[in-house]
């Protein structure tokens, strides 16, 4: 069985009709591939880093990594990506595994 993954999105909003674009079509389409919206967020400030600040918070959970590919990949979603890369900036996609505690993160420390 596999495991759910987290998909952390930061961003910039770069064209506003082009992202609108992609996020009409995008949450049905995320849902169809196993994916489900759990965070959407709008910068507020800078606590602790270096990294740029990016505008724009979305955290998906997707079923398994497979579905997340599924998303990326499908030909039938071919038009609809390009409308996420034209309309945004400083895109940053980082997948992460679900963790029930942090064990094992910290176990491979030790």
């Amino acid at each position: 069985m596999s495991s759910p993954v987290y998909a952390l999105n930061l961003f910039s909003i770069s064209n506003r009709d082009e992202y609108m674009a992609y996020s009409r079509r995008s949450v049905k389409e995320v849902q169809a591939h196993g994916g489900r919206v759990i965070a959407l967020g709008k910068f507020r400030e800078v606590a602790v880093g270096d990294i740029v600040p990016r505008m724009v918070l979305i955290l998906v959970e997707w079923a398994s990594k497979d579905a997340f590919d599924s998303y990326r990949n499908d030909p039938a979603l071919a038009d609809l990506h390009p409308h996420r890369v034209n309309g945004t900036r400083d895109y940053i996609w980082h997948l992460f595994d679900k963790l029930e505690d942090l064990r094992p993160i910290l176990k491979a420390v030790s």
